[in-house]
């Protein structure tokens, strides 16, 4: 039984360690939560910062592979584990560019990925004096995480509130439709992709509301986007998971707007409803096990279900009854005993005979579900 090292024990952490089941791989998780979404179904959790350098050095020193579900951890670590001869994936050299966005953009640019047009900024403020003229998107360079860190400036008003510090200033893209692919390469260099997925953004929290696969594109476009992310997997040799969001626009153009290394908020739906879950993948993947098949059993949708508005403090799910005896409604909470106001407190997949109706039903159940405060204060 090979020992596994994660970074980080939230909710993708808990679903990784769901999906180790049937693997010959015990997993152990670092996260300075002693009560994080993991904690209730492992004994293997560590109470520690995976920020601080010392912390993960000795949690993972005695580890045969290290990965991790966050990309913000400590990296003079991982890069020492490495020349120490550890397994530590993602590498930590693809981590330094992908947690940095004005070094994510670079990359796309230098290697011909379609992405938004750019610049570099020390400071939103240098805007306009750049010649910028809004609208158009501002994101902080470091740090950013579940929509923050975005901006969007619609016009000179808005530019009271620009980054202080280093950020990317991008055009806005004219959207059609936003996507995602998960690619996964394993330490023998195969590849596979899930089927794309479409999706639905919060336009005040910036995250993710809702997806669902396969996407309503055609088979061109579909397969540019699949094609894209086994190219950017191919081009940095990355092992495990590479999440590849991505802009349609309006002339039927890709860009791709940002990656992350890792399971991901698009393929939670695939722990029903594809053959095999993204997060088997990942840990098949950095284990040398073969990739499973990525088919896709079922149309299915995803919904995030989110702490409510003006809720803080012990966390209680209001009508989960309405989901009782419905074979193809799943829901996964994530054990997180606090609710705030936008945090991901668990997510609804429904899956259906088709795409629109599995959606249909899913966006209805989800408005439904709500996650308060016992006591409500905030």
């Amino acid at each position: 039984m090979r020992k596994v090292a994660v970074l980080g024990g939230g909710q993708l952490g808990m679903m990784m360690q769901e999906a180790s089941a049937n693997l010959p791989l015990e997993l152990h998780f670092l996260d300075p939560d002693s009560q994080c979404s993991v904690a209730s179904l492992t004994p293997h959790l560590v109470e520690g910062s995976f920020t601080d350098e010392s912390t993960v050095m000795d949690f993972c020193r005695d580890m045969d592979l290290i990965t991790v579900e966050i990309e913000h951890v400590n990296l003079n670590a991982l890069h020492t584990l490495v020349a120490m001869g550890k397994e530590v994936y993602p590498q930590p050299t693809i981590l330094d560019t992908i947690i940095d966005k004005g070094l994510q953009k670079e990359f796309f640019d230098s290697h011909g990925f379609p992405t938004a047009p750019y610049e570099l900024l020390n400071s939103g403020h240098e805007a306009l004096e750049r010649g910028w003229i809004p609208p158009f998107v501002l994101k902080s360079r470091t740090g950013g995480y579940d929509g923050k860190g975005v901006q969007i400036i619609r016009n000179e008003e808005d530019m009271a509130r620009a980054f202080q510090g280093p950020c990317v200033i991008e055009a806005m893209a004219p959207i059609q439709k936003e996507l995602a692919v998960i690619a996964s390469r394993d330490v023998h260099g195969k590849v596979s992709t899930f089927p794309l997925v479409e999706m639905d953004f919060d336009p005040d929290l910036n995250l993710v509301r809702a997806l669902f696969s396969p996407a309503q594109v055609s088979k061109e476009i579909s397969q540019a986007a699949k094609s894209i992310a086994k190219r950017l997997v191919e081009e940095w040799e990355l092992v495990g998971n590479l999440a590849v969001e991505f802009f349609l626009n309006e002339n039927g153009s890709l860009w791709v707007n940002e990656v992350a290394p890792r399971p991901h908020n698009s393929g939670h739906h695939t722990i029903e409803a594809n053959e095999t879950s993204q997060f088997e993948q990942h840990l098949r993947a950095i284990a040398g096990l073969g990739l499973g098949s990525t088919a896709l059993k079922r149309p299915a949708a995803m919904v995030n279900i989110l702490g409510a508005p003006g809720h803080s403090g012990k966390a209680i799910l209001r009508h989960k009854e309405l989901l009782k005896g419905d074979k193809e409604v799943f829901l996964h909470e994530y054990h997180k005993s606090e609710t705030r106001p936008g945090r991901k407190m668990a997510h609804l997949t429904v899956c259906a005979d088709s795409s629109e109706a599995a959606l249909k039903k899913a966006l209805e159940l989800g408005a439904e579900l709500s996650y308060e405060a016992e006591s409500s204060s905030s």
